[in-house]
This record gives C-alpha cells, sequence and structure tokens, in this order.
C-alpha cells in the first residue's frame, strides 16, 4: 500500500526508499513485531477469558504436559496470523498477484484451522475436525492457488518444478502441475502442524524457513542475481520477501509469549497457515525441493508419523515411543527446553544446506 508513496519522489527524494523491497521488508517485519507486542497481552487475555479450559491435553502423552500446559489458551496463531495481513498490506506492492495467491492461502488455512482449534477446546477433545475433511478442503485451496501461480508464471516455467543443483533441469507437469504444486502446500501447512507440539518448537524453524525463503525469493525476482546463480527467474516473486518478513516479525513477537513457559499456544490457526504460507511461496518461487532440504524438521516429524500410524496397523507394534518424533525424545528423558533448542540447531543447519544450492549448480 505503501509503495503509492513513490509516485511522489520527484517532489520529495526521500520517499524513493519505498521503491525498494529490501526497506518495505525491514518495514513489514518492524510493524509486524510491533503489532504482536501491542495487541498480544489484550489478545491472550480475551482468549483465556472465552476459552476457559485452554487446549485440551493429551492424556496419552508425557505427564508433566498434563501439569505444566493444562489451561493454557490456544488459537495464538490469530495475532501472527492479523500481524502478517496488516503488515503485509501495509508494506507490499499490491499489484503483484503473489502476494494475493499467498495470502489467500494462508487465511484459507488459517480459517480451517480456527475451526478446528475451535471444536476441539468446545469439545474438549483431541478430535476436531475430521482428518479426511480437512485435508480435502486444504487440497481444493491448494489446488486452485496452484492453479493461478501457473497462470500467472509465463512458458515452461510456470508449470515446471526446478531441481536443486542442476541448472537447466526443469520437471515440465503440465495441466498436472496444480496437483503436484498443490500436495507440497497441504504437505508443507500439515508437517508444520505437527511439529506444534512443544513450546517454541515449531515457531523459530518456520521463522528460519521464512528468513531463507525471503531471500531466495528476493534473489529469484531480480533478474540479475537470478541470472549470477544460474537459478530460473520469475518476476514478480521478489514481492514474497515482504511478506517474509512480516512472518519473521509476527514470529519473533510470537515467541516472546510462547517461550517456556508458554502463555499461549499457536494451535492449528497458525500451524497450518504458516506452513501452507510457506509452502505457496516454495511453488511461487520454483524451489519446491529446496522447501524439503530447509523445511527438513517438519518432513522428519511428519514422516515419523506416518511410520508410527503404518507400524501399528500392519504389525500392531509402534516404532517410536511417541509420535511425532518430539515426544519420542521427551518419553527417552530429554528436557522440553533440551529438545527445542537442538532441534532449532538443526533447522539452522538444515537451512544452510538449502541455501547452498542457490550457488551449487
Amino acid at each position: 500500500m505503501l509503495t503509492w508513496l513513490v509516485d511522489f519522489s520527484s517532489s520529495f527524494g526521500g520517499l524513493n526508499v519505498f521503491r525498494y523491497i529490501t526497506f518495505r521488508t525491514v518495514g513489514a517485519t518492524v510493524t509486524s513485531l510491533f503489532f504482536v507486542f501491542f495487541f498480544g497481552p489484550s489478545m491472550i487475555a480475551s482468549l483465556r477469558v472465552r476459552q476457559g479450559k485452554g487446549q485440551p491435553i493429551r492424556e496419552d502423552g508425557p505427564a508433566s504436559h498434563l501439569l505444566t500446559k493444562k489451561g493454557t489458551p490456544t488459537m495464538g496463531g490469530l495475532m501472527i496470523l492479523t500481524a502478517v495481513l496488516v503488515s503485509t498490506l501495509l508494506w507490499a506492492n499490491l499489484k503483484s498477484p503473489y502476494i494475493w495467491v499467498v495470502l489467500m492461502v494462508t487465511v484459507a488455512f488459517g480459517a480451517i484451522g480456527f475451526y478446528d482449534d475451535y471444536l476441539k477446546v468446545t469439545r474438549q477433545t483431541h478430535n476436531g475436525l475430521s482428518g479426511r475433511s480437512r485435508l480435502a478442503i486444504e487440497a481444493l485451496i491448494a489446488i486452485i492457488a496452484c492453479y493461478v501461480l501457473s497462470q500467472v508464471g509465463t512458458g515452461t516455467l510456470a508449470t515446471s518444478i526446478a531441481i536443486p543443483f542442476f541448472k537447466d533441469v526443469l520437471l515440465d507437469f503440465g495441466i498436472f502441475f496444480a496437483v503436484v504444486g498443490a500436495f507440497v502446500i497441504v504437505a508443507a501447512g500439515n508437517s508444520v502442524n505437527l511439529t506444534d507440539g512443544l513450546d517454541g518448537l515449531a515457531i523459530v524453524p518456520v521463522m528460519i524457513a521464512g528468513a531463507t525463503f525471503g531471500f531466495i525469493s528476493y534473489l529469484v525476482g531480480n533478474a540479475i542475481f537470478a541470472n549470477y546463480l544460474q537459478i530460473h527467474f520469475v518476476p514478480g516473486t521478489g514481492e514474497l520477501a515482504v511478506i517474509c518478513g512480516a512472518l519473521i516479525g509476527a514470529g519473533l513477537g510470537f515467541l516472546w509469549f510462547n517461550a517456556p513457559p508458554a502463555q499461549i499456544f499457536m494451535g492449528d490457526t497458525g500451524s497450518l497457515a504458516l506452513g501452507g504460507l510457506l509452502g505457496t511461496i516454495a511453488v511461487a518461487t520454483k524451489h519446491e525441493i529446496v522447501l524439503a532440504i530447509v523445511g527438513g524438521l517438519f518432513v522428519v516429524e511428519a514422516v515419523s508419523v506416518i511410520i508410527q500410524v503404518a507400524s501399528f496397523k500392519m504389525t500392531g507394534k509402534r516404532i517410536f515411543l511417541m509420535a511425532p518424533i518430539h515426544h519420542h525424545f521427551e518419553k527417552l528423558g530429554w528436557k522440553e527446553p533440551q529438545i527445542v533448542i537442538r532441534f532449532w540447531i538443526i533447522s539452522v543447519i538444515l537451512a544452510l544446506i538449502g541455501l547452498s544450492t542457490l550457488k551449487l549448480r
């Protein structure tokens, strides 16, 4: 929205800074950070009153959770999403279709997560929206988003997936691109959702992935840098760095309240939306496979659940003491801060590996 100030730069030279994505990304980061700091306490107080008993805690989980987490309100994703939305609308160039596609997926996935959280809180059970219904709605939204992205893009690249480490290799899926892209978005959303099980565990890896893809978006959307690094140039995707900046600021603000012991949980409202946001940006920038590297922690969490369920159904035995895998380590006796910080370290390492794919071609 503030990009319109560039029109007056001929009279006021200082306004020319609003032309630059880097400046507006920093602006979005600061705005969302202070938004959460300012409105966060009142939102937490309101959710605590409205929810009463807060998020239901799994009785089959670690015993300590029943003592330390009981009564904590959920739906904290509302403060993150509101901050991201406000900051993006304020600082991004709203003429970019990529901005609207990413915001559409983020808000829609957030709405699904909100309804799921609402059912769990009101019923005081873990049985919210049925898994099949939720996946079906998410898939429909993601397919629509990917179809729009394929129409916005140009040439073969619009319906293709790039392969890291190979500058000229593209997998063109044609009319099936929407389905493949939707799988990436839905998988990202649900993987982040499964990771959100300990205080601060999900939000920091999300911010790390957000920072990584903010950098990737800026490079992919810049013809000079894209040519130098020999990555595929996707015009207009540079604006997505602004959303990533807003995500980082909102995430930092949320972490202030989510740090152990958490005053509020992100809930499905936040985890589904943020995962969907990252997935959509990965599809738009043609770095879907890089997302699997950068977000490797989310992949491991999701795979641990798949393995656990498949093993129990086929053999009646469990591979892990508890899934997702962060609970397995809790059962082994690791302390919660120990697990969280070590997972953060892994996320940083994976982000560095993901970034290395930009040059190793």
